[in-house]
């Protein structure tokens, strides 16, 4: 009998331990051509669900150093994502719009895509598998 619960209670213990150990993919994304250093880039992770129509599964703001900014996304599970960045030049938290709906911010999207009307989910997505990624997003 105690060597049964001494059985489990070390698998009970390798269970734990290597579910700390697993964790997801790092994406690191870099924007190459910032206009100025005002503000910052806010960068937003999405899933097909929340692309262009929810907030974002993961964001982050990155600072502009030199032209460029570039932040990282911790623990992201395999899976398919988009990838959209704004400056903020006026630090509002917020894509700002002239009157006829055109961004007044420098914008970007995962794979550079960038066509007349907003982003498609199409155009943005990219795989996450088992390997870091390093992303370059150009406004």
């Amino acid at each position: 009998m105690k060597t049964l619960v001494l059985f489990l209670a070390m698998t009970a213990i390798n269970f734990v331990t290597h579910a700390q150990d697993t964790k997801g993919i790092t994406i690191t994304v870099t924007v190459p051509n910032v206009s100025s250093s005002d503000g910052a880039v806010l960068f937003g992770l999405y899933d097909e669900a929340t692309f262009m129509k929810a907030a974002p599964i993961k964001s982050t703001k990155g600072e502009i150093k030199n032209g460029i900014a570039k932040i990282t996304f911790t623990n992201v599970p395999a899976g398919e994502y988009g990838i959209s960045c704004v400056h903020d030049a006026n630090n509002n938290q917020r894509m700002d719009f002239e009157e006829n709906g055109m961004p007044k911010e420098s914008y970007g999207v995962s794979n550079n895509n960038m066509s007349y009307g907003p982003p498609m989910w199409s155009d943005a997505k990219f795989e996450v598998g088992n390997e870091d990624l390093e992303l370059e997003i150009r406004f």
